[in-house]
């Protein structure tokens, strides 16, 4: 079956699952930014043992591979009386893996600030938080425009580990075992659901470009 024909008879159901992977990768991504930036404020915490939480989160998710936490948290949890919807799964899935490395990003970006910034701020009787709020945060954000632009494409490639488990809507990676248990699309199945994922990270790359050159620190 060629590319056309392919287009012609399951074009609706490649739409339909790239519709559904960016709907899936704008949810996990805004809660993976909201988890980060709570997780690095545990890791940046004075209180040593909201270190030793967030060092420890960032430690086990980031070094787990998706399918295997994927694996535990659909067929483990409901041992725990915690049973959780496929699409949910997949979204803890990423979420969870996503806000490790996104914790990281923001470390990098917090180890930009220069210490006398810092100094003066407590200088003039901010406090904690005050110094996340006003000073720390808002420069770390605009630091890791690329690396968060990186990590957002890095979040849609991970909702492929819904293929894995029988979602309805399908995710895009899902379509092309569906095409392929009903016609030899073969490796032209993949490479359709290929070029959308490339043309999307495309997308985010050249966004994410324009976003960090109006909010880049000149330093």
């Amino acid at each position: 079956m060629g590319i056309s024909e392919l287009l012609s008879t399951y074009g609706q159901d490649y739409l339909n699952g790239l519709l559904v992977t960016w709907g899936m990768t704008a949810a996990s991504f805004a809660m993976v930014m909201v988890l980060a930036v709570l997780i690095t404020v545990m890791r940046v915490s004075p209180f040593r043992p909201l270190r030793m939480v967030g060092d420890l989160y960032v430690q086990v998710f980031r070094n787990i591979p998706g399918v295997a936490l994927l694996i535990i948290i659909v067929y483990a949890l409901p041992n725990l009386r915690v049973v959780l919807d496929y699409r949910t799964c997949v979204v803890a899935t990423t979420v969870l893996m996503g806000s490790a490395f996104g914790s990281e990003n923001f470390m990098s970006g917090i180890n930009t600030i220069g210490v006398g910034q810092i100094e003066a701020a407590r200088s003039i009787g901010l406090s904690f938080g005050q110094i996340l709020r006003k000073i720390v945060i808002p420069q770390a954000l605009r630091t890791t425009v690329l690396p968060m632009t990186n990590l957002l494409i890095a979040v849609m490639l991970t909702t492929a580990l819904g293929s894995q488990v029988p979602l309805n809507p399908r995710e895009l990676t899902g379509v092309v075992s569906f095409v392929n248990t009903r016609a030899t699309g073969g490796i032209l199945a993949f490479l359709i659901s290929a070029l959308a994922y490339v043309g999307s990270a495309f997308v985010i790359g050249l966004v994410g470009n324009r976003i960090d050159k109006k909010v880049r620190i000149l330093r």
